[in-house]
């Protein structure tokens, strides 16, 4: 790209079908400057790459004019706070109607007006027939001036065939041939339909609205000795904050006091509150279930997990999905087209065949009707944006349309260990206590590793802290490098070491051996304590595969999908983790044979997803087909991979190709719907079965079929880990 291009994202009100997206894409691609539009309308936001020092304000304004009020996302406005993510997720109303109730709103209102203008007008045809004619031109002139005026500011902007455009033409000539009760009926049901799609797509930005909403307003601020009440936009970088048990907490951070259980099924959708403590990270809208908490803040507010995940599916949604550039394309010829055979079905019959030409301008007319093509453009925007919008509320994130499409292709999986299908976290496994209770060698052991950062004496520390063994203060403590570490413990000298070091010190006996021999053999590094020269433990250490990894890889396998295990770990470790799990393994991998194993799958046929960490996995992450970044929290995983499973779960890689499955699945049945109805509807006015307004009734029902069939996918939830 020009590195001399930059890109702007706005947020446009009003926008609640597909034909509203065309519209708003079309005028701003016209302006002079602008490169390329990504238009989502299930977000109402527009991104728009354009030459340096643009006028932001011409693009505004340019769609503006259609019925749209526009501005730069982050451009202030009455009400809304100057910092933070809020100015980016608001949600706006209708057309310039602000937020609020449905029925409040400027389509709702114009609806009720047609609605009741169309019953005068029946009531004065029945009471005065005479000018009941013109009270249904009055009540149909209610709603098709602003149909019309939409109709010429598109044709204007660069759409001259847009959904207002048919409806006009269908109304005007509805008029000349006498058929004015059925013309307003048809603008009234039109109006109708557009504003169910409205309700409907409101439910689609509600579902995003609804993260941002999680995050608490304010906060506690630990500043000293005092506590004091501020908004949660303003907290900066490592402020202490507390965290009262219910409270929500307000910025993603480290506990640094206190520890407690976490409710985070508002974010993740675990059911179980996962207990944290001292040095656990937490994030922001997860809720502190019973012990007060001191947190350390780790991001601002405009780039916590949420924030970062609404602005990430926002911008996924902008990304069109193949099946929707294509269906963009087809409707460019298809709604012309339809305007053609619309003209051949009103003239040729009469002109050729001397059929009466009101008979069969009407059924021209109801024609236009039937091939408005809002239903077959929605049929896949609509199902991308609530999939997006289900994943994200899961931890998952798909960078776009196509990315969500190409998942259901994936036949082979290939994962990292460390941190995708383990925790990254070595842990004790095993305590082997000769002469003294597992209690006391933990101890022990304990007391001479406090202060140390490295992952074995973290372990130790950590399941001492699990069972509560005592850890006595320890006296002359040392590394020995290359064997271990000692110190003096209550008198008593005390070393942990390897086993080659161990037997330097002592015998081993060979049943010890034997035992260490085993761990060794299922990938555990052993350490072994001496007490005064005297064997007195045994300790196994392994990172441990994560509690779902099992189910997860069975999933997978379930939906035929081979697994296969690439990792730089040693092969005796790697072996030992691959047969835990039932599955393939290559180790000793550097980062580009991993790489070089990706094309290798791909050279077979194979459509691949690598899962990695999405740091040493990068050039991995890149060649797989679909790139997965496991626990994606990280900046660096966000950026490289195409997805990210953002809380670790193995079982979320079966759940990401589940959910592309079922929204191509929901694809299919919207365009089934769209096209279905319309070919029926088609037979049917042409044979003189139906008329206008059961033609705009099949486009707009079709249209609200679609919408809706496409909103059961915010119910999406995937399996969840076992419990």
């Amino acid at each position: 790209m020009d590195a001399r291009i930059e890109t702007t994202r706005f947020r446009v009100e009003g926008m609640d079908c597909a034909n509203c997206g065309t519209k708003v894409n079309t005028a701003a691609g016209r302006i002079v400057g602008v490169a390329d539009v990504s238009v989502s309308v299930m977000n109402g936001t527009m991104t728009v790459k354009h030459a340096p020092g643009l006028d932001l304000q011409e693009i505004a304004a340019k769609v503006g004019n259609l019925g749209y009020p526009t501005r730069p996302i982050g451009a202030q406005v009455a009400g809304e706070p100057k910092t933070g993510h809020a100015s980016a997720v608001h949600v706006h109303g209708d057309h310039g109607d602000g937020g609020g109730l449905w029925w409040r709103r400027r389509k709702a209102v114009l609806t009720a007006a047609c609605g009741t203008a169309l019953i005068i007008a029946y009531l004065i045809g029945q009471f005065l027939p005479e000018i009941g004619h013109w009270s249904f031109i009055m009540a149909l002139l209610v709603g098709l001036v602003p149909i019309g005026r939409r109709a010429l500011a598109g044709a204007i902007a660069g759409t001259p065939f847009s959904i207002e455009t048919l409806m006009s033409i269908a109304a005007i000539g509805a008029v000349f041939i006498g058929a004015t009760e059925e013309a307003a009926t048809v603008v009234l049901l039109f109006l109708v339909g557009e504003l169910l799609e409205g309700v409907a797509a409101g439910r689609a930005r509600a579902s995003i609205q609804g993260l941002a909403d999680l995050v608490p307003k304010t906060a506690l601020l630990i500043e000293g000795d005092a506590v004091r009440e501020i908004p949660a936009v303003e907290l900066a970088l490592r402020a202490i904050v507390l965290v009262r048990p219910g409270d929500r907490i307000p910025a993603d951070g480290e506990i640094v006091e206190g520890s407690s259980a976490i409710d985070e099924a508002p974010v993740t959708g675990e059911s179980v509150p996962k207990t944290k403590r001292v040095g656990d990270t937490v994030f922001a809208g997860t809720i502190n279930t019973f012990a007060v908490l001191k947190i350390q803040v780790t991001a601002k507010a405009s780039e916590n997990t949420i924030s970062r995940v609404i602005t990430l599916v926002e911008e996924a949604q902008e990304s069109k999905a193949p099946t929707e550039r294509f269906i963009d394309r087809f409707s460019k010829i298809y709604t012309p087209a339809v305007l053609v055979v619309g003209a051949f079905v009103a003239l040729v019959p009469p002109l050729i065949f001397g059929q009466s030409w009101n008979e069969w301008i009407y059924k021209g007319l109801a024609v236009l009707l039937i091939g408005c093509p809002c239903a077959l453009v929605i049929s896949t925007p609509a199902a991308v944006a609530a999939a997006l919008s289900a994943g994200a509320r899961r931890g998952l994130l798909l960078k776009g349309g196509a990315v969500l499409e190409e998942l259901r292709r994936i036949d082979t999986v290939a994962l990292d260990k460390t941190g995708t299908l383990t925790a990254g976290k070595p842990v004790v496994t095993d305590i082997v206590a000769i002469g003294h209770s597992e209690a006391k060698i933990l101890s022990m052991a304990a007391a001479i590793e406090t202060g140390s950062s490295h992952p074995l004496a973290v372990a130790i520390l950590a399941r001492a802290k699990e069972i509560k063994a005592p850890i006595p203060p320890a006296f002359d403590s040392k590394a020995l490098p290359g064997k271990g570490v000692a110190g003096n413990v209550g008198g008593i000298q005390v070393l942990l070491v390897s086993l080659e070091a161990a037997a330097a010190e002592t015998p081993i006996g060979d049943d010890v051996r034997a035992r260490i021999g085993a761990l060794n053999d299922q990938g555990k590094t052993v350490s072994v304590l001496l007490a005064d020269g005297k064997l007195a433990g045994v300790f196994g250490i392994r990172d441990e595969p994560r509690p779902d990894a099992k189910a997860g890889l069975e999933a997978l396998k379930q939906a035929g999908i081979r697994t296969i295990m690439l990792t730089g770990d040693n092969e005796r470790t790697a072996k030992a983790i691959a047969a835990d799990l039932g599955m393939e393994v290559r180790a000793g991998l550097l980062p580009e044979h991993k790489q070089a194993i990706v094309r290798e799958l791909q050279a077979e046929g194979r459509v691949v997803a690598k899962v990695g960490d999405g740091i040493n996995d990068a050039p991995a992450l890149a060649a797989a087909d679909i790139g997965i970044a496991m626990g994606g929290g990280t900046d660096v995983a966000l950026e490289t991979a195409d997805a990210a499973i953002l809380h670790g779960r193995v079982i979320d890689i079966a759940n990401m190709i589940g959910l592309s499955k079922a929204t191509m699945a929901n694809i299919g049945q919207n365009i089934t719907v769209a096209l279905g109805l319309k070919a029926v509807f088609l037979v049917t006015t042409v044979i003189g079965v139906t008329g206008l307004w059961p033609a705009i009734l099949a486009d707009t029902g079709a249209t609200v079929l679609v919408t809706m069939n496409a909103m059961r996918l915010l119910g999406w939830k995937g399996r969840l880990p076992q419990t």
